[in-house]
């Protein structure tokens, strides 16, 4: 029994030892894991994947066998483009999506959970979901070419000053692309996808003409042909950018000038059919029951 105690002792002093050591080398090893994630930029474990992860691919895989007009797939294309989404698999994610959703407009009307089912109602509700995701995406298109085009004039001021102070374009873009990306990143976007395809060999006319094709703005075309020119016939490019800023900003003042001109014409629909019955119920409701309460019993006499 005497022996047995310094045995005892001498395992649980070993186990402790054993666990501290254990605990450090762990410790030390994902330390390490840590340090090798942040040299090479990527995680070593495998992350599982996010519900958003999942019900993506969901729509990947519903997309790739979902039926597809070749007329439309190219303006689909370019509409996803403008809208920003310029991965390969953008395409067949909508696809999915929309497919699903004219599943989904489908089956509640052919089948008896709510209503008596009717396929023409069933159909119609199904052509009303596969329409309803592209009006989507053209509203996004629309909102971020809004968005472009209201920082259009800011980044050809940036221009101006960047190329007045000795920048070439080239460079000069690739600054405006910089300096804009906190407070237009939409814009700054597509600059900096310009200075990738000139850094990878494009040529300057051609970058530009995708710049404009990407966007779908009439403004941002007109800049693209203006520079195309001043590069072709050897202008100076910061008189150019100069004059064409100058028009960019009356553009803009004339817009909101005429957005503020049809107010009036939009304030007619609220006040005809929401303001104008309150008002007749407020002034003319009182009249009107007195009116009723005094005539009806001389009718009944």
């Amino acid at each position: 029994m005497a022996v047995l105690v310094p045995v005892m002792v001498f395992l649980v002093a070993t186990a402790l030892v054993a666990a501290a050591g254990l605990k450090f080398v762990t410790a030390r090893g994902a330390d390490l894991d840590r340090r090798l994630q942040d040299v090479i930029g990527a995680g070593i474990r495998e992350e599982a994947p996010s519900p958003g992860g999942q019900l993506k691919a969901f729509f990947k895989r519903l997309g790739s066998r979902a039926p597809r007009l070749s007329s439309e797939i190219g303006k689909v294309r370019q509409r996803l483009v403008q809208a920003g989404y310029r991965g390969d698999e953008a395409l067949t994610v909508f696809y999915g999506i929309r497919f699903s959703v004219a599943i989904l407009g489908f089956l509640p009307l052919a089948t008896p959970l709510f209503m008596k089912p009717n396929i023409m109602i069933a159909l119609a509700g199904s052509l009303l979901g596969y329409v309803i995701p592209g009006m989507g995406l053209a509203r996004l298109a629309k909102r971020r070419q809004h968005q472009i085009q209201l920082s259009l004039a800011d980044a050809v001021d940036l221009l101006v000053v960047s190329v007045e102070a000795g920048l070439g374009l080239d460079q000069a873009l690739l600054r405006v692309g910089t300096e804009l990306a906190t407070t237009h990143p939409a814009l700054s976007e597509e600059i900096r996808l310009t200075t990738l395809e000139l850094r990878a060999g494009k040529g300057r006319p051609d970058a530009l003409r995708n710049l404009a094709d990407r966007t779908g703005l009439e403004d941002l075309g007109s800049l693209v042909t203006m520079l195309i020119q001043t590069d072709k016939f050897g202008t100076s490019v910061a008189t150019s950018l100069r004059v064409h800023s100058d028009v960019l900003r009356t553009k803009r003042r004339q817009r909101a000038e005429e957005a503020a001109a049809k107010t009036g014409v939009k304030m007619v629909f609220p006040l005809v059919f929401c303001i104008f019955p309150a008002i007749f119920v407020v002034s003319i409701g009182p009249a009107a029951i007195k009116f009723v309460q005094v005539l009806m019993p001389m009718g009944h006499k």
